[in-house]
C-alpha cells in the first residue's frame, strides 16, 4: 500500500447538473462551451487519460484504450462554492449554501463590522478582482486609513490593507473579530481573507502575507479519518484553508499550479503510504472569474504539459485522482461559479480504464480514499476502488 492523491482541478466542470437553471446556470459547460470558444482543446495527456471519453469535447478524441477510468461526479450539496466542494469531496453533504454578496454586503453587516472592529470607515463593498481593486482604491486606503473590503462570486469577506498602514498584526486581528463576531449566523461566509499589499500609487501589489480565517467542516472528513488512524495526510494549496487545517498533518502552500504541481511530484517521489489532497487554482481564479477562455486553455495546456512527469514519478501501487469542486464556465455571461458535473479520472499504472458512469455525489471521492486505506467510517458516497 503506497499513496492516494487527489487533485482538484479548480473550476474545471463538464456541463450543467439538472438543478442548473435554479442557480442561473442553465447551458454552462466549462470544457465544451471553453473548447468551442477557442476552437478546440489541445490537451493531449488530458485526452490519453480518457478526458473525451467522459463526454465529446472539441478537439479532444475519445480513447479505445484510455489509460484512466472515467466519469463525472454529481454535486448533492447546496451551492455551487469552493468550500461546499471541497467538503463533499472531502465525504459530507453540505446541506445549507454559504451566503453570496453579488451587490456588496448590506448596511447592517458593515455597521457591525465597523462597531465591533473600531474602524472608523471602509472602502469598496462590492465584488471585484483583488488586484483590480487595490489600483482603484488603493491611494484613498493611503490617504483615509480604511481597510478596503470586498467580495467575489464566492463566499468570501475579503479586506485589503497596505501593510504600512494597516501592519500585519492588526489586519489579522481585524480579521478574527470579523470571523467571531461579525460574519455569523446567517452571513456565515465560506472564508474571510487577509489580503496584504505593498507598493505605491500606480504600482501596488499583493504580499505573500495573505491569510484566510475558514470555518470548520461540520463533521470528520476523510482527512480527520486518515489522520486518526495514523495515516500521513498532506494538504496542498486551497485545501488547507478550505478544511481549515482539520485533520491535515502537512500543509504545503501553493502560489501557482506550476508549484502545487511541483510539490504533488515532490510527495510522490518521497512520501510513502500518505493520502494528498491537492488544489490547482489558477484555473478558476485568473480565468474563470475573469470570463478568459483563451486564458483558461492555455493553463490546461500547461498542467498538461507537466502530466507525463507527475504520472511517471508516481509508485506501481498508487492512485490518482483528477477531479473538481464546481465549474467556472468562462463563456458564462457572468464571473460566477457555474452549477456543473464535474469530471472524473482515476489513474493507476498499468490499468486497463473503465467507464465509472455518473456517480451520485463528490463523495465517492472520500469512500474510494476510505476503502483504499481500509478506514470505516461515516462519510456519504460509494467506493469506485475495485470497479
Amino acid at each position: 500500500m503506497n499513496n492516494f492523491f487527489v487533485i482538484v482541478l479548480d473550476g474545471v466542470g463538464i456541463g450543467e447538473l439538472p438543478d442548473a437553471e435554479h442557480y442561473g446556470d442553465k447551458g454552462s459547460d466549462t470544457l465544451c462551451n471553453m473548447a468551442e470558444a477557442v476552437g478546440g482543446l489541445n490537451i493531449p495527456n488530458l485526452e490519453k487519460l480518457g478526458l473525451g471519453n467522459i463526454k465529446s469535447i472539441k478537439g479532444v478524441s475519445k480513447q479505445l484504450k484510455p489509460l484512466a477510468s472515467f466519469g463525472k461526479l454529481a454535486e448533492i450539496s447546496a451551492g455551487k462554492d469552493s468550500t461546499s466542494g471541497h467538503w463533499e469531496l472531502g465525504g459530507l453533504k453540505v446541506e445549507k449554501e454559504f451566503p453570496l454578496y453579488p451587490h456588496g454586503f448590506p448596511p447592517e453587516v458593515i455597521n457591525k463590522f465597523l462597531k465591533e472592529t473600531g474602524l472608523n470607515g471602509i472602502l469598496g463593498n462590492y465584488p471585484a478582482s483583488g488586484t483590480e481593486i487595490i489600483q482603484k482604491l488603493g491611494a484613498e486606503h493611503i490617504r483615509t486609513g480604511y481597510p478596503i473590503v470586498y467580495t467575489s462570486a464566492d463566499s468570501v469577506f475579503q479586506i485589503a490593507a497596505h501593510e504600512n498602514i494597516i501592519p500585519l498584526k492588526q489586519l489579522y486581528e481585524i480579521c478574527s473579530i470579523a470571523r467571531e463576531k461579525v460574519l455569523i449566523g446567517n452571513d456565515e461566509v465560506g472564508r474571510i481573507i487577509a489580503r496584504p499589499f505593498l507598493g505605491s500609487n500606480g504600482n501596488f501589489e499583493r504580499s505573500t502575507n495573505r491569510k484566510d480565517f475558514s470555518v470548520d467542516p461540520p463533521s470528520p472528513t476523510i482527512l480527520d479519518y486518515c489522520s486518526n488512524d495514523e495515516i500521513e495526510t498532506y494538504g496542498i494549496g486551497k485545501v488547507n484553508d478550505l478544511f481549515n487545517y482539520k485533520g491535515i498533518k502537512h500543509q504545503l502552500k501553493t502560489k501557482s499550479n506550476f508549484e502545487g504541481i511541483e510539490k504533488i511530484i515532490h510527495c510522490a517521489k518521497k512520501v510513502k503510504g500518505a493520502f494528498i489532497f491537492a488544489n490547482l487554482v489558477d484555473f478558476d481564479v485568473y480565468y474563470g472569474h475573469r470570463n478568459d477562455p483563451f486564458g483558461f486553455h492555455k493553463a490546461l495546456q500547461e498542467f498538461d504539459a507537466k502530466l507525463p512527469e507527475l504520472l511517471n514519478s508516481l509508485d506501481e501501487t498508487d492512485h490518482l485522482i483528477f477531479c473538481s469542486d464546481h465549474g467556472n464556465d468562462p463563456t458564462d455571461v457572468s464571473t460566477d461559479h457555474t452549477r456543473e458535473y464535474v469530471p472524473l479520472l482515476y489513474y493507476k499504472k498499468n490499468y486497463d480504464g473503465k467507464d465509472l458512469d455518473i456517480r451520485n455525489t463528490f463523495a465517492d471521492v472520500a469512500q474510494t480514499v476510505a476503502h483504499f486505506f481500509n478506514l470505516n467510517n461515516d462519510l456519504n458516497g460509494t467506493s469506485f476502488l475495485n470497479v
